[in-house]
């Protein structure tokens, strides 16, 4: 009997990590009690589920892709249409199935779309896919029947007769509904990545033309992992649509969206299964909270996007991921010091550059106000020397600290690095 069954040890570290993503849901809006925690918290469930659908072509199969917001922007659609005949009574499906048909949209739009898309890789790929975009975007103004013109299409969740008592009327009972399907989905998605076609994907990104030798198809790969990703991207998109009882076309369906989408998706990073989430919880309080600070927010977001390009093209989750390594061998603790230089020293730097930034923006967007205005509990003088010539003594200041840090730091970091090697080749020959 034990010729022909064999058993694998539970992953105890897999389980408790999903227990744990599972223990957050379910406590969160407990903890974030504001209505804004709430909003801010569902829409951080559904972005989950679309980064992480992007990731699928970006991260797992290396297609970039500059319309996916086509994919979740036409779920949102459909969702919100069924939403509707459910409501008059033409259609006789609970709302907590509506992420499905969003879902179904998706991977409909995709099979008929993602044909012609994945035809080509690379630069190509890249091109058609802003072409596609652009295209269906477009046609939101020209139908306005289906997409509502202008002002969108609304709807009104609560319908028919409610399930236990829940009518998902209340935003907390609407945040539980995106916090199952948000952790379904990752699941699926997750599991995913080990099925055959999750791996064949990844060897599609790295060698395609080694996994043509051995006898598969590449564009049916992409084409199949480009349609799983369109189901997901409409789940999400119908969660949205639940969530706001409102589908806006130019905004839904535009390649701003798009980019969005694959800018946060990166930073998160790309590489790792988990960095998506971390994309997703930053482009929430990056549209949220980062917007209401500061109107100069989406320069700030790009030059974070340019430094994370230049010096950790991996993403957060890189970071994240050496410095797991760097502990697994005990080396984390003697970094401690310079990381704390590193993060005052780059504060400092963020505060000259950030005054001089918001100096400038005053003085052209609101200048009919007068020239002084509050930063940080400072009040500045946009037309005065004295703020010019502080904020930048303040900037040089910490841009000399910060690479006297950062030489320290390179030489400490490499240092500790031929450590580890010389550890794991000892381990290798014992």
């Amino acid at each position: 009997m034990a010729n022909y069954y064999r058993f694998k040890p539970l992953n105890i570290g897999r389980f408790v990590i999903w227990t744990l993503f599972a223990a957050i849901l379910i406590a969160a809006p407990h903890l974030f009690t504001s209505s804004l925690a709430l909003t801010m918290l569902s829409q951080i469930g559904y972005l989950i589920i679309i980064c992480l659908s992007y990731n699928i072509l970006l991260g797992q199969g290396g297609m970039l892709s500059f319309g996916h917001a086509v994919y979740t922007g036409l779920g949102s659609f459909i969702t919100i249409h069924a939403m509707n005949m459910a409501g008059r009574g033409d259609l006789p499906l609970p709302l907590w199935l509506m992420p499905i048909v969003g879902g179904l949209a998706g991977m409909f739009f995709a099979t008929l779309l993602g044909f012609v898309t994945t035809k080509k890789s690379g630069t190509t790929f890249a091109m058609i896919t802003l072409g596609i975009g652009e295209l269906v975007a477009s046609m939101a103004l020209m139908f306005p029947e289906f997409f509502g013109g202008e002002g969108g299409i609304t709807t009104d969740r609560v319908y028919g007769k409610g399930l236990f008592g829940i009518t998902f009327g209340p935003a907390l009972q609407v945040y539980y509904l995106i916090a199952v399907y948000c952790f379904v989905c990752t699941a699926l998605m997750f599991a995913f990545t080990g099925t055959p076609l999750g791996r064949i994907l990844n060897a599609v990104r790295d060698n395609p033309e080694r996994v043509e030798f051995i006898g598969y198809n590449t564009q049916r790969v992409r084409y199949f992992a480009f349609i799983i990703a369109g189901f997901f991207a409409g789940v999400g998109g119908a969660l949205a649509a639940i969530n706001f009882e409102i589908v806006t076309g130019a905004d839904s369906l535009s390649v701003i969206r798009s980019g969005g989408y694959l800018l946060f998706t990166f930073l998160g990073g790309a590489t790792f299964f988990f960095g998506p989430i971390i994309g997703a919880v930053l482009l929430v309080f990056a549209s949220v909270l980062l917007s209401e600070l500061s109107k100069a927010w989406l320069l700030y977001l790009g030059l974070v996007f340019l430094f994370m390009v230049m010096y950790a093209p991996g993403g957060i989750a890189s970071l994240i991921m050496m410095n797991l390594r760097l502990a697994k061998f005990g080396k984390l603790r003697q970094l401690w010091v310079s990381y704390l230089g590193l993060a005052g020293t780059g504060l400092v730097v963020v505060l000259g550059a950030a005054a001089m930034v918001e100096m400038t923006y005053h003085l052209q967007l609101n200048a009919a106000l007068g020239p002084q205005f509050n930063f940080l509990g400072a009040t500045l003088n946009a037309t005065g020397l004295a703020s010019w010539f502080g904020a930048g003594l303040v900037l040089l200041t910490g841009l000399g600290l910060f690479e006297l840090c950062r030489r320290q730091f390179l030489q400490q970091w490499s240092r500790i690095q031929e450590e580890i090697e010389h550890e794991i080749q000892r381990g290798e020959a014992l």
